[in-house]
């Protein structure tokens, strides 16, 4: 019954001038805690409508996506994925967080019954099969920023967010790991594909991608004269406390002890004179790799994240080419010239590191450093040769 009443409410031919909110009616946000998945560690945010004399409680998000969209995956690699406005009941909503043991925040909104209409409808209208995909950006178009922007867009007048004393100066990539812990395989995974355009400061407005913030910043804004945006808070539904368990498989620990025997390895072949091709075939493979798959998420796709991706600098796309070369008893006479630009590029990267121009994870300089060694290590070759 729920559902054919929710279908009816939602049906094309009685929309948003039809559907009339009583005066016993409110709206709010929903602001959901973190989950356990990495896609879930930012939270969500939602739109709730109730009508205690209609006798309807449903909710509305900009997190819906299809997974039986055509080429579902390379869309999504190539920031060229629609996600979706969608509406389900309160109640199935809720106990879905509740499940997951994820917290619910909610905060109704102080408006007139006008202004209640003017977002219900919007929400209505923006729910038309024509109107409610819109192409997904984590950090200005996500399931957080649409929320400012309905209420900019039916509201006659504009939000002003008040700054808190506590506020500080953040980048993107800060406020990614408030979210995602540091030495995690997600965050080392964040880090080597999102370029130095994470890395600049944000605006108050900039945050409003994170779920917690439109909570945080909603709390004090105030709309024209100064009349508080929020007349309720309330916690809907704990989060359910969770033991993390340690796990030494960490990216700090894994490209430590990576590195530690690619070191271990290049002191052997320093002092028998010979050298492990299979490992410098491995290494220019990988690092060849890990370059084109960053050039091609910088160049190759949509994404306004992946830009200026300074990661090239240790995962150079020419090594892939370079295995051939890199395998032979006798390296060539190029390679020398070859080797001294990968060092170069190594000393770059640090420079970028100091200078704060991009934030590499600190996983990555072990094994930056072994690699530098062993580049070093080729380079005497050619002396001894």
């Amino acid at each position: 019954m729920k559902k054919i009443v929710l279908a009816i409410l939602l049906c094309s031919n009685f929309y948003a001038s039809a559907q009339i909110l009583s005066h016993y009616s409110d709206i709010s946000i929903l602001t959901v805690g973190p989950g356990d998945n990495l896609n879930d560690s930012f939270g969500h945010s939602a739109i709730r409508v109730k009508d205690y004399v209609m006798n309807y409680d449903i909710v509305f998000d900009y997190g819906r996506y299809d997974f039986n969209s055509p080429n579902f995956y390379l869309k999504f690699a190539r920031g060229q994925l629609d996600y979706q406005l969608g509406v389900s009941y309160f109640d199935d909503f809720f106990d879905i967080y509740l499940r997951q043991g994820r917290s619910i925040d909610s905060q109704t909104l102080d408006l007139t019954q006008e202004e209640k209409q003017q977002i219900f409808s919007y929400l209505l209208t923006n729910n038309l099969p024509e109107n409610r995909a819109y192409r997904y950006d984590f950090f200005y178009d996500n399931c957080a920023n649409r929320i400012p922007l309905v209420l900019e867009e039916s509201l006659t007048d504009s939000l002003s967010y008040q700054y808190p004393k506590e506020f500080k100066i953040k980048t993107f990539r800060d406020l990614i790991y408030e979210c995602v812990d540091k030495n995690s395989w997600g965050s080392f995974g964040i880090d080597l594909a999102l370029g130095s355009v994470i890395d600049k400061p944000t605006s108050l407005e900039d945050q409003l991608f994170l779920p917690k913030y439109v909570r945080s910043y909603f709390e004090n804004a105030q709309r024209k004269g100064g009349k508080k945006l929020i007349k309720k808070s309330e916690n809907l539904l704990e989060e359910k406390p969770v033991e993390k368990e340690y796990s030494l498989a960490n990216p700090m620990t894994v490209l430590t002890s990576f590195s530690l025997i690619l070191l271990v390895l290049t002191i052997v072949d320093w002092k028998r004179q010979k050298r492990f091709k299979w490992l410098d075939v491995m290494l220019f493979l990988t690092t060849g790799l890990l370059g084109v798959l960053v050039l091609l998420l910088w160049f190759a796709t949509d994404h306004t994240a992946t830009a200026f991706n300074y990661n090239f600098l240790w995962a150079f796309a020419p090594n892939v080419l370079m295995f051939v070369a890199i395998s032979r008893s006798q390296l060539a006479t190029w390679m020398k010239g070859y080797l001294k630009f990968l060092l170069l590029l190594m000393a770059l990267m640090v420079l970028h590191a100091i200078t704060k121009v991009q934030v590499f994870s600190w996983a990555l300089f072990p094994f930056c450093l072994a690699l530098a060694f062993r580049y070093f290590f080729l380079l005497r070759q050619f002396k001894k040769a």
